[in-house]
């Protein structure tokens, strides 16, 4: 299934609809226009397989673009807004991107200096290329080559910069559905029906993949622009939405909410409220269920696909704390030497039998994430009960994830290690209650007459010109020295055990 089939079958239904504006795509207006950027595409010289990256923010065209993207073959990058002209060129860069869409106002905004190799189409008026303009009365029926694409996402990794996540293209037919994605459809009863509230920016992994699938099915998304709790709580209703997403960072903000306005909510349509991206404290999921009922939906999953596991309210009211069973692949949990684990024995999780997938242009971190059976592993350590549900306990890398927004440390440590006031540096997570975690930096000064708050202040404004401000440290620490091995490995876990001490071991 695809646009395509739902633009024939019923043009006039809407098929994205923005939460705020009101404004909406039907399914007969998506299939012409995917398919006249499409042959856009192909006029800008992009073959199947090519690449290409998408800078926008919740755009009522964001899924146009994916679209026309999917049904050229092409492999499609989105990219954060939030990033800074650094990491934006990085994954331009790396991904082997042809072409940049997005909008001369976020151009303008972040005040990118991108690639000159780099053709750039923007949504509205500026000097580049003009989408509107430029498809006007192209064909609207399909390329001649019309094959599936794939997105490619950049996963946060632990070290260094992030990993493109690519797929091997199997040259498919447009609406040959893949077997993970043919999974979710039956367990969330994805079809026609759906109607799908999209809570998250665009450009993160669960948002973009869940958008896709319900479109392919012939639901309806209303796409929030930016999330807000009450405004969520009222769109459920109004919009008589039966499906939703969320991460644990939303839930901690709905049940803020006064208790009067708690109280008006009746959620009579909804069916399925899933959610992932991080951790879920026990207290916080036992909240939800009490006040929506048993429709939440956990999964656990990388956007690396390589292996998922799923587990409904009733499964987890006895199972408290678990992310499910596998529903793709096949669970290993594995010592420190390869063995397997008995149950209930911690261990690092791996998928065995999953899909296969590589870190573009880094063999070797795709080598170090599989083992010689070719079972994968995307860091987390957990451990399996009895029954074969699966318990995340920590991250073994000390990745951070904050507000279900994935932050790699090395790269902030990167950007502060390069400031003249910094000798050493240490960044990990910390507990905080509304976003699980956020960011800590430990100095080594590099003067000792230094003033604590004083460069506090000049180091987090330095971070914050470098890079987003979701990855830059709240606070920083200042200690003469950091502790070393004689080899130079950093002990972050000495490091980061104080701030999580008397914290629940339920969040991560």
């Amino acid at each position: 299934m695809h646009p395509g089939i739902h633009g024939q079958l019923r043009p006039k239904k809407v098929a994205f609809k923005l939460a705020g504006t009101g404004e909406s795509i039907t399914f007969g207006e998506l299939d012409r226009l995917s398919n006249q950027t499409a042959h856009l595409f192909r006029n800008l010289q992009l073959k199947v397989t090519d690449g290409l990256a998408i800078l926008l923010d919740n755009d009522l065209h964001y899924m146009t673009i994916c679209w026309a993207a999917q049904r050229s073959g092409l492999y499609f990058t989105p990219i954060s807004i939030l990033f800074k002209n650094r990491e934006i060129n990085y994954i331009l860069g790396n991904s082997d991107a042809k072409l940049l869409v997005t909008k001369q106002t976020i151009l303008d905004t972040l005040q990118l200096d991108l690639p000159r190799h780099i053709k750039v189409i923007t949504l509205d008026q500026g000097p580049h290329l003009h989408w509107p303009t430029q498809i006007d009365g192209l064909p609207t029926d399909p390329v001649e080559d019309e094959v599936e694409g794939s997105e490619m996402i950049y996963s946060s990794g632990t070290t260094g910069n992030p990993k493109g996540v690519r797929f091997e293209l199997p040259m498919n037919p447009v609406g040959t559905i893949p077997a993970l994605i043919g999974k979710r459809i039956k367990l969330y009863q994805i079809d026609d029906t759906v109607r799908y509230l999209s809570t998250a920016p665009l450009y993160h992994s669960a948002p973009l993949r869940y958008n896709l699938m319900i479109s392919r099915l012939g639901g309806t998304s209303i796409i929030m622009e930016k999330f807000s709790a009450e405004e969520a709580l009222r769109l459920l209703q109004e919009e008589k939405v039966t499906h939703s997403q969320w991460v644990p960072t939303m839930f901690v903000r709905l049940l803020d909410l006064p208790e009067t306005v708690r109280k008006t909510f009746h959620p009579e349509s909804l069916r399925f409220a899933i959610h992932a991206a991080a951790p879920c404290p026990v207290h916080i999921k036992q909240k939800m269920i009490n006040w929506w009922g048993p429709i939440l939906y956990e999964y656990y999953s990388g956007t690396e696909a390589n292996g998922s596991t799923a587990i409904n309210s009733t499964q987890w009211l006895t199972h408290k704390g678990s992310v499910g069973k596998p529903i793709h692949g096949e669970l290993r949990i594995l010592d420190d030497e390869g063995g397997i684990v008995p149950t209930g024995q911690v261990g690092l999780v791996y998928f065995a039998n999953g899909t296969d997938f590589q870190y573009y242009k880094d063999p070797e971190k795709t080598l170090a994430a599989k083992n010689q059976y070719g079972w994968s592993t995307l860091g987390d350590i957990g451990y399996l009960d009895t029954d074969g549900y699966l318990y995340l306990k920590d991250r073994k890398s000390f990745m951070i994830i904050s507000g279900g927004v994935n932050i790699y440390p090395q790269e902030i440590e990167d950007v502060l290690i390069s400031h003249i006031q910094v000798r050493d540096v240490a960044v990990f997570g910390i507990p905080n209650a509304e976003f699980g975690e956020e960011v800590k930096a430990v100095v080594q000064p590099a003067h000792p007459d230094y003033q604590p708050w004083e460069l506090q202040e000049e180091l987090i404004a330095y971070c914050r010109a470098n890079l987003s401000h979701v990855k830059c440290p709240r606070s920083i620490d200042f200690m003469t020295d950091l502790p070393r091995h004689p080899n130079g490995k950093l002990y972050k876990a000495e490091l980061r055990q104080p701030y999580w001490k008397s914290h629940s071991s339920n969040i991560l």
